[in-house]
């Protein structure tokens, strides 16, 4: 028998309110709770199974403070989905917010950017399938009409 040892990357988000990160993210994502552990009545870690991966989250301590603490956000978070204005939508009904309208972007996909109540950024939108070449074109278009 060989030993195998797994290595992944995975996104830990600081929230100010774990819990109601775990149901917004169901209602949205369909996320599946997988683990949950508290210190006292802070959640100290929590892993979602959602969009093919493991998301991990915490509660705010006085080492990680929350993005809506900091007043400003934390990592961007891409998401790839068939349907991209149902999920903007969703996080809209969850109390988020529609920074930019899911729209056709001249590089390829169907593509907007919400923020979740808890102050994290998602993009969301269709698969990237344009020709790199013509990605580039259309931001240096883009570049040139501003």
């Amino acid at each position: 028998m060989t030993h195998h040892e797994e290595t992944a990357l995975h996104a830990k988000l600081v929230v100010h309110d774990a819990d109601a990160a775990i149901g917004c993210y169901q209602a949205v994502f369909g996320a599946e709770l997988e683990q949950r552990y508290t210190a006292g009545d802070q959640v100290v870690f929590a892993e979602l199974r959602m969009l093919g991966t493991a998301v991990q989250l915490k509660d705010e301590d006085e080492h990680d403070p929350s993005p809506r603490t900091l007043g400003r956000p934390g990592v961007l978070l891409d998401v790839v989905t068939d349907d991209p204005d149902a999920v903007a939508a969703r996080m809209e009904q969850a109390g988020g917010e529609v920074l930019f309208p899911v729209t056709q972007q001249p590089y390829g996909p169907r593509q907007g950017r919400v923020r979740d109540p808890f102050g994290h950024e998602w993009l969301v939108g269709t698969p990237l399938t344009t020709p790199p070449e013509q990605i580039q074109a259309a931001l240096d278009r883009y570049v040139e009409g501003q």
